[in-house]
């Protein structure tokens, strides 16, 4: 019996899909074509890794939901998490409102000085990468105008001693041309 395997991306949207959507696993998994137990699976997975999207709630069950969260979630200290992780939270967090932020830190086990340092890395990062590009550009164009320089002065060198050269043709003929009058 041969498996088919799946690529982690249609794994996370599935996933996404059963968190979001409202609708039970069993009627997501008939619609793709699916067992129901596989999708239980990668849900379960991807909780295990911290990638998942919880359904929205009741308000009611919100306290109670929190307080349960915090208890049954495996607490991972910041330094222990992969820069692709960190990246990918502080992207989530930055499309999440005020008490959707909350949530996701409290699933995550965060604080929001954690998420914001993260975040001022990455952008730290970023405007580095972007002025590295720029001082590379600017270096190409130096030196493209040493060059340029260097061939002006060569050019510059060649037209004076051109210049001296006809000067000094010019001389030679009036000499001779003195000389040949006294003879």
């Amino acid at each position: 019996m041969t498996g088919t395997s799946y690529t982690e991306g249609f794994k996370a949207q599935i996933v996404a899909k059963l968190t979001t959507s409202g609708r039970s696993v069993s009627e997501i998994a008939k619609e793709l074509g699916l067992h129901p137990g596989l999708l239980y699976r990668w849900r379960r997975e991807s909780a295990r890794r911290g990638f998942m999207v919880t359904r929205p709630q009741p308000p009611k069950m919100i306290a109670q939901s929190a307080a349960q969260e915090a208890a049954e979630a495996p607490q991972r200290r910041p330094q222990d998490w992969s820069p692709d992780e960190k990246i990918a939270v502080v992207m989530e967090s930055l499309k999440l409102d005020e008490a959707q932020l909350g949530g996701l830190l409290r699933r995550r086990g965060l604080h929001q000085a954690t998420l914001d340092e993260w975040r001022e890395t990455m952008l730290r990062g970023g405007k580095a990468e972007l002025a590295g590009r720029q001082e590379k550009a600017t270096g190409a164009e130096a030196r493209r105008v040493k060059e340029l320089e260097r061939e002006l002065h060569r050019k510059d060198k060649a037209l004076a001693e051109a210049a001296a050269l006809l000067v000094l043709q010019k001389k030679v003929r009036a000499l001779l041309e003195g000389v040949e009058d006294d003879t």
